[in-house]
């Protein structure tokens, strides 16, 4: 039985990307045993989409390369942006409306953003 989606960050900084997820997400962590400093955090409930790399949407094409990405789920975005300011977090643009809900970039030290955002779809994280 799958216990759990674990999910990998490839950081230019490893450090600065641990101590943002810790400090600034506030995710709570184990360390490694064998690496100092290696932290393994806990990122909250999660889900698995999986979306075309070809398709025709409303008439148009879309083409999408294979790749992975992350996004972090919120009930309310602009309360979330607020919270997560206060501990130091940064934004890459400004809040946009998607047909799925709003998104913004959040920038990761080290690290590539990661998308924050308040969805409008039916989410499926809280199923048991």
């Amino acid at each position: 039985m799958i216990a759990a989606v674990h999910l990998l960050i490839y950081s230019d900084d490893p450090e600065a990307t641990r101590s943002f997820l810790r400090d600034v997400l506030a995710w709570p962590f184990v360390e490694e045993p064998d690496s100092q400093g290696w932290l393994i955090l806990k990122s909250g409930p999660s889900e698995v989409g999986v979306h075309p790399t070809h398709q025709i949407y409303q008439g148009q094409p879309y083409d999408s390369p294979r790749h992975h990405e992350i996004f972090l789920m919120c009930d309310d975005l602009a309360q979330t942006m607020s919270e997560l300011q206060s501990r130091g977090a940064e934004f890459a643009g400004h809040v946009e409306e998607q047909s799925y809900g709003n998104t913004v970039g959040l920038k990761v030290p080290g690290a590539d953003d990661i998308i924050l955002y308040e969805p409008r779809h039916p989410t499926a994280y809280n199923l048991s």
